[in-house]
């Protein structure tokens, strides 16, 4: 007996085994252009990290990069504007990772590309995969251009550089 439930629930299925085959992008998995880690061989996760490995997750944390006071304040903007903070937080899980200590883990490349091209990561990158398969939402597009997801990029680091702080105050109390 066929309910309607049930065939819903297999055409979801289907439609999630077909998004996981062939990727149907270009050899550099959709990369953005400039992009200088998109030819840099994978590194080794981080600790507490996805154990996957990325051709985008290679070479310096983005928290490495430079301070851009102006750029937080527009990238602070855009997180609030588009909505990513009902499902991101810093320094708690909500419905998807939790953003505290991102520019630490990920590379700016990596997070660059995760937000310009979230459908082409999540079938092409491990970590973006696994990180789909543990939270099963997919990261919508947003469109936001290059130079805005630089701006964010500023924002979950100056983030992650006062939190850093804070822990520094916190234990020297």
């Amino acid at each position: 007996m066929r309910t309607p439930l049930g065939i819903a629930a297999l055409a979801a299925l289907l439609c999630m085994a077909a998004g996981c085959g062939g990727n149907g992008v270009p050899k550099d998995g959709g990369a953005a252009s400039g992009s200088a880690s998109a030819s840099v061989p994978a590194s080794a996760p981080a600790a507490g990290s996805v154990a996957a490995v990325s051709q985008y997750d290679a070479g310096p944390r983005a928290a490495e990069g430079p301070e851009d006071e102006a750029g937080s304040k527009r990238g602070a903007q855009l997180f609030k504007d588009k909505g990513c903070s009902a499902c991101h937080a810093f320094g708690k899980k909500l419905t998807c990772p939790d953003l505290a200590g991102v520019t630490h883990r990920r590379t700016v490349a990596w997070i660059e590309n995760q937000v310009m091209h979230p459908d082409v990561m999540v079938r092409t990158d491990p970590i973006s995969h696994e990180l789909f398969a543990k939270y099963m939402l997919q990261m919508p597009n947003q469109g936001l251009t290059r130079e805005q997801v630089m701006d964010v990029i500023s924002y979950f680091r100056h983030m992650d550089h006062e939190a850093g702080e804070a822990s520094k105050q916190e234990a020297g109390k």
